[in-house]
């Protein structure tokens, strides 16, 4: 998986749509709601299904997600909400934090792993 990752990563940081701006509240809500993100952060790879009702759901834990005006905002447990700027080519999407790609996956309709 983590060779994987660093593929999709690659792939993601080089592809066209980064040159355009982050991705809008509508088109986060559109794409990442009902959906499964596949992929991974710099500190690992995991899998977690967002629900359209901002639900997080994942293998032993749960939380919450919220779409901003171009970003998305998580919020686990008693953690501090924690937020991303997106930008979202086809099924992939890329995670930046204060400028830098932080993580890169893709998104699978529905909740394939039945979280």
């Amino acid at each position: 998986m983590k060779r994987n990752f660093l593929a999709l990563a690659l792939a993601a940081i080089s592809s066209p749509a980064l040159a355009a701006g982050f991705a809008s509240k509508g088109e986060i809500q559109s794409a990442i709601g009902d959906h499964t993100y596949q992929g991974g952060m710099l500190t690992g790879a995991f899998s977690e299904y967002y629900s359209a009702d901002g639900a997080i759901k994942g293998d032993g834990y749960s939380g919450t997600w919220r779409a901003t005006d171009n970003g998305m905002c998580f919020t686990y447990g008693t953690d501090p909400e924690n937020c991303w700027d997106l930008k979202i080519d086809g099924n992939v999407v890329t995670l930046f934090k204060d400028g830098a790609v932080d993580g890169a996956g893709v998104i699978v309709k529905g909740n394939p792993n039945s979280y």
